[in-house]
């Protein structure tokens, strides 16, 4: 993917989250919360329109964080994390379907949405960048990796599995996250989300509430296109031919992602090592100074 192929698309229109109205709101409320909002623009990139965020970051000169997001979630679901390193350059897009980007035209494979990625990277000029996914990000993460390898310097991967090939999670979380009804109502998020989330989110069911003013749900055919994007997709047959130094996290009280898939990939990722946290799947979120130093600790090794 060139920069020729791909160019940025004017701003939507007032009241949208991207217009200047609503950027200078998104502003003040993180201003409130000590931070810098990202930056949001809609990029044209291979005949998709996607949304996309970026923090421009403090340290000059050092390798961009790509982030992608677990299904359903729109950028504002990694903002807080994207804050809390406010010396990094970090890239995040809403996947098509979901948050403010629109609908493809088409299903697509994990492998598209790597190419729109590395279009992203193309409009900022960046040959190369380090990537983070999370759960479904994780195994889109792992898909990247694989396809533009010279273009992925290190990689974190979250909360997530090598696809198919996996240690089911709790059957009830499982039934839960087939539908985006959690998305949809917040009462239900506060409901079910000890029952998805494990970890903090057992004892403190409130903190489904704080979640929820994270998420930008546009639609149910959006989330079921990303369940179809992963169809059938497993890495466990070529993880072991993984060249970048890689970093899995995991929960151990993740109802969703059982840690038996963690050190799966842990052991056949060759130059691999595992952080697990005393919470549940979205540690990012619960466990954020302790995550924030691990991600820190691992970008920045010699």
């Amino acid at each position: 993917m060139t920069s020729a192929a791909m160019g940025a698309v004017p701003a939507p229109g007032t009241g949208s989250p991207e217009s200047p109205a609503g950027r200078n709101g998104a502003a003040a409320r993180t201003a409130e919360a000590g931070g810098h909002p990202l930056e949001i623009q809609m990029l044209q990139v291979g005949g998709q329109l996607l949304r996309v965020g970026r923090q421009a970051g403090s340290q000059r000169g050092a390798t961009p964080l790509l982030m992608f997001n677990g299904i359903g979630g729109s950028i504002e679901l990694l903002e807080p994390l994207a804050r809390a390193m406010p010396a990094r350059e970090v890239i995040v897009f809403d996947v098509p379907g979901v948050g403010h980007s629109p609908m493809p035209r088409r299903p697509y494979r994990l492998r598209t949405l790597a190419r729109w990625a590395l279009g992203v990277l193309d409009h900022f000029g960046h040959a190369q960048a380090d990537v983070l996914g999370v759960s479904w990000g994780g195994v889109a993460a792992q898909e990247f990796a694989r396809t533009a390898g010279e273009r992925c310097r290190r990689l974190i991967l979250c909360a997530t599995t090598s696809g198919m090939f996996m240690l089911p999670g709790h059957p009830k979380a499982i039934a839960r996250m087939v539908t985006p009804r959690r998305y949809m109502s917040k009462a239900y998020a506060t409901q079910v989300s000890g029952d998805i989330y494990g970890g903090d989110f057992r004892r403190q069911p409130e903190l489904a509430a704080e979640f929820m003013k994270h998420v930008k749900w546009q639609s149910r055919w959006g989330y079921y296109l990303q369940i179809g994007a992963a169809t059938g997709w497993t890495s466990v047959h070529w993880l072991c031919r993984l060249k970048q130094r890689t970093l899995v996290m995991a929960g151990r009280d993740d109802p969703l992602i059982h840690t038996f898939n963690a050190r799966l990939m842990r052991s056949l990722i060759p130059n691999s090592e595992l952080k697990l946290f005393d919470c549940g799947h979205l540690f990012l979120m619960t466990r954020q100074e302790e995550s924030v130093r691990a991600i820190n600790e691992f970008l920045d090794k010699a």
